[in-house]
């Protein structure tokens, strides 16, 4: 069993980012800023890559259909899509589908809406799932089959389940975790009590996200159900014990 620095707790306020049912996670106890970060699963000491903005749009068109939501969701909030189609597929259903580990790898009805009469769409998926999924717009009243077409357009968004996390390191650096890496300083990393050593694990918090390995096994107080290494709470800008949004990524096929 892997020793824990005891990290001070105090859980960060949480609110709603407009139409995606997103915690504005507040800063936790102890202050620090945002540090380098990002996914490597190595005991070198370089800092990888920074953090990334993580509530921003993504967008893409394709056979004349646009799709628009939020990059990030949580699970049980509402995610928004909203486009458009030609004006003449007015009145016909435009159907959300997404693809991922959670549906098999196949492309799966998620929701759907009807086309207005300007050719634009909104349609809304009560988020029930974790997971990075493919999402894409599908015509499936206007003659065309949902499998017909290779062409609609797509975007990628990753739905977090809301956690709680701890941090550790200091007292611990030079030490091999239960995973048989050394810790350093800027070791970036997640310990958690299940899954297999280095499972990508897409960390989310206060806007913005990182994507780093499970290396340890913990944390075993408080609750918590994952513990951050001291550099990956630097790279989002946490210090001390925080409400999280987290998701395994499993291997793409």
């Amino acid at each position: 069993m892997t020793l824990r620095a005891k990290a001070p707790i105090a859980v960060a306020a949480c609110s709603l980012l407009a139409g995606l049912g997103l915690p504005a996670l507040g800063r936790a106890d102890g202050g620090g800023g945002p540090g380098s970060g990002g996914a490597g699963f190595s005991s070198s000491s370089s800092p990888g890559p920074t953090a990334q903005p993580g509530n921003g749009q993504v967008s893409s068109s394709a056979s004349g259909i646009t799709i628009t939501t939020q990059q990030s969701a949580f699970l049980t909030g509402q995610l928004q899509f909203s486009g458009s189609v030609p004006s003449s597929d007015a009145g016909n259903t435009v159907e959300i589908q997404r693809y991922g580990h959670e549906t098999g790898w196949t492309w799966a009805p998620t929701a759907e809406g009807t086309v207005a009469s300007n050719g634009s769409f909104q349609v809304t998926w009560s988020v029930n799932h974790i997971g990075r999924f493919a999402f894409r717009a599908v015509m499936t009243g206007s003659g065309q089959g949902a499998t017909a077409s290779a062409g609609w357009p797509t975007v990628t968004v990753t739905v977090y389940r809301s956690s709680l996390a701890t941090q550790y390191g200091p007292g611990f650096y030079g030490r091999l975790t239960a995973c048989g890496q050394r810790l350093r300083r800027n070791t970036l990393g997640v310990a958690n009590r299940r899954l297999p050593c280095g499972t990508k694990v897409a960390i989310y918090y206060n806007g913005r996200t990182i994507v780093v390995p499970v290396i340890d096994r913990g944390p075993f107080a408080n609750g918590a159900d994952w513990d951050l290494t001291e550099a990956t709470g630097r790279a989002l800008g946490i210090a001390g014990t925080a409400q999280i949004g987290a998701v395994s990524l499993p291997r793409t096929r």
